[in-house]
């Protein structure tokens, strides 16, 4: 029977059950976990409030954290045909092995404010894994930005020949644009990291809920207080937080479409090891960058999710949708994609070569128009007016001479990268975030002994 059967000799219809529910089971998959400590912190607060007695509980709490860890970590764990969802799924279980006392766990819940705390704690263990793979790839473009700094290399404006860049500034440009996106998704973070549990199906419930004690339990900053407002954050949440990576995926594709350029023959700047690219099966010349070009397209994907969560949820009233189901299957997969992004071209990155000499070739040479600019205004005296158009009749005229010894010392420019400073400012976003509180969850709520204070009725972890 599905949870919400109430006669037993009620059959749902096939054909809609795999309309509504095909995908779910795969996709809840990944919020196995979630579920279990989601529930473990909601039979605790039912114990202190009375609604479960001691031996209830007991048997509650051991059951669920071997499901966690023997079924789950393990990757025992499936849901089985005809179970709707992960909490069916987890409550059947339940039911199956301990009897009626399985089916005491929904007490004060409803699938609704379960499926968002389960995406919440989903999303918040995903981000400290994205937070993560991003400082490593941070720190290797900076370690490529020092060990390439006097590599000079064209700049481009309009695809136009502009001025002189330099390598090390190339690989300096993406990782401080990867602390602006880090803000993005810690803001996204903050707005993760409130409690929707005790919300129901939005509107509460008449049972005396404690609704503090599982935000403190499941580590969570802060409650959704209003229960209507919870449910509203469903779809909202998604958008939010796909935005915020979609900002780590365009610079992962601004990068992408650099390297396929910059590898091109008629570039030539960088090369990689021959079994890390693709040949052609009718052109025996070609290496084709594949993988930046695949990065590029599964990124500019990514980016197209806020747009789509938007459209499916920015006319719906208030309250729960089935519609939001829609969003979960494609917002759940986006954190494996951007991850696996970040590992390939991390990979890349580490046996990438740099050719030197690139400035030398004669086509390069208006780079430096303004460089012999800024010598007439600071040797001879021109006004930089006069300056400009001096060098723009000579460059016309074909009677121009390139100064070609760049000076730049300003912050940030050529030879003044401010690396450290960069990298200051990363350590400086990465210190706000508090994932230590993931880890102290976990161990509170699966590995600890817990207890409670006879007066208070609150629960003490050994």
């Amino acid at each position: 029977m599905k949870i919400w059967e109430k006669k037993t000799n009620f059959r749902f219809n096939k054909e809609i059950e795999s309309f509504t529910s095909s995908k779910d089971s795969k996709i809840d998959l990944f919020l196995a976990p979630h579920d279990v400590m989601g529930t473990i912190a909601h039979v605790i607060m039912l114990k202190s409030i009375g609604l479960l007695n001691q031996k209830d509980f007991r048997i509650l709490i051991q059951e669920l954290r071997n499901i966690y860890v023997y079924e789950i970590l393990k990757n025992n764990f499936k849901i089985d045909e005809g179970i709707e969802d992960i909490h069916s799924q987890i409550e059947f279980l339940l039911t199956n092995r301990l009897g009626e006392v399985g089916k005491k766990i929904h007490t004060g819940r409803s699938r609704n404010d379960q499926i968002l705390v389960d995406l919440k704690l989903f999303v918040r263990t995903e981000i400290k894994e994205i937070v993560e793979i991003t400082y490593s790839f941070f720190d290797l473009l900076l370690k490529l930005s020092e060990q390439h700094k006097n590599i000079l290399m064209p700049g481009y404006t309009h695809y136009q020949i502009a001025m002189p860049s330099s390598f090390g500034l190339w690989f300096a440009a993406y990782a401080e644009s990867l602390i602006d996106d880090l803000l993005l998704i810690r803001s996204a973070y903050c707005i993760v990291n409130k409690n929707p549990l005790g919300s129901a199906a939005g509107y509460g419930s008449s049972l005396p809920l404690n609704r503090k004690m599982t935000t403190n339990l499941l580590g969570f900053k802060n409650l959704n207080y209003n229960v209507v407002y919870a449910q509203m954050g469903r779809g909202k949440m998604e958008r939010i937080v796909s935005e915020s990576i979609s900002s780590l995926a365009r610079t992962l594709s601004k990068m992408s479409q650099d390297i396929c350029l910059y590898l091109s023959q008629n570039f030539n700047f960088i090369s990689f090891p021959d079994h890390l690219t693709t040949g052609s099966s009718i052109m025996p010349h070609k290496k084709n960058p594949d993988v930046f070009e695949i990065i590029r397209a599964k990124c500019n994907r990514i980016t197209s999710l806020p747009n789509e969560i938007s459209l499916i949820s920015s006319n719906l009233c208030s309250g729960y949708h089935r519609d939001f189901q829609i969003i979960k299957e494609r917002f759940i997969p986006i954190f494996e994609e951007i991850k696996k992004c970040f590992f390939m071209f991390q990979y890349m990155l580490n046996h990438i070569t740099i050719k030197k000499d690139i400035l030398q070739d004669d086509k390069y040479q208006y780079l430096f128009s303004v460089e012999v600019v800024n010598k007439l205004v600071v040797e001879k005296g021109y006004s930089f007016r006069e300056a400009y158009k001096k060098v723009g009749l000579d460059i016309q005229n074909g009677c121009f001479k390139p100064f070609t010894k760049s000076c730049y010392s300003h912050e940030g420019s050529i030879g003044n990268l401010c690396n450290t400073q960069i990298r200051n400012l990363m350590q400086d976003v990465l210190k706000e975030f508090d994932f230590d509180q993931i880890n102290q969850v976990i161990k509170r709520l699966i590995y600890s002994k817990i207890y409670f204070d006879e007066s208070s009725k609150n629960p003490i972890f050994f």
